[in-house]
């Protein structure tokens, strides 16, 4: 069945543009737009789209209330959200994805790069393109932990190698790169992730790589 994606963008030109990239993919279907973050809740309700690409500023409701309905424990549906910033990376990225979006794209993204985002987020992966992680977090470094904070409590319930783990994942690489740096099976590493995740009560990488910056066992910059 195809993916089933809702447009959510204040700028009619730019949702007819994904519209047209994303039509033209056989396994893809554009079920509905909207203008605002209300108008996005009412389609989700109404569509039951798979991923909702949604943009951050706009009218009435803003993408970060507006995901934070769609994905909280109240959601009408499955739907994932995407979150579209500008080059400069939205301050309210961070937000949007505490809120729970499942990863974030660049609106000048390639269209094949649309494509495949669509497509992770579908299939239940966070997308999280390693050199846009970054530099969102170093833009905030200054608003995340020094380093000298204490360490919090959740985190010791994780062994030395998931500790190792979540590492590689703030830093956005996959599971294959991950087990290819630790030496261990691709299926030992999503067995870490998944206890990972777990322990520490998150949804998916995404928050997962958030997480590791909040604590300050990851800090900007590092590598």
């Amino acid at each position: 069945m195809a993916i089933r994606v809702l447009l959510v963008d204040d700028q009619p030109l730019l949702r007819t543009g994904f519209r047209m990239i994303l039509e033209a993919e056989q396994d893809i279907a554009v079920v509905g737009e909207a203008g605002d973050g209300l108008q996005a809740l009412d389609q989700v309700r109404a569509l039951q789209p798979d991923v909702v690409l949604m943009d951050i500023r706009m009218p009435r409701m803003d993408g970060v209330e507006a995901t934070r309905r769609i994905t909280g424990p109240a959601k009408d549906g499955p739907a994932k959200v995407l979150v579209l910033t500008t080059f400069d990376l939205d301050e309210y990225v961070v937000e949007a994805l505490r809120a729970g979006a499942s990863g974030f794209l660049l609106k000048d993204a390639p269209a094949g790069e649309l494509v495949q985002a669509i497509r992770v987020v579908a299939a239940g992966e966070a997308m999280l393109a390693p050199s846009i992680t970054r530099r969102l977090l170093d833009k905030y470094a200054g608003k995340l932990p020094s380093g000298e904070e204490p360490v919090p409590d959740t985190l010791h319930q994780l062994t030395e190698r998931e500790v190792e783990v979540l590492k590689l994942v703030a830093r956005g690489l996959s599971n294959a790169e991950i087990a290819a740096d630790l030496f261990v099976s691709e299926t030992t590493v999503k067995t870490h992730v998944g206890h990972v995740l777990t322990k520490l009560g998150l949804r998916d990488r995404v928050q997962a790589a958030v997480y590791a910056y909040e604590s300050g066992l990851v800090r900007p910059g590092s590598s």
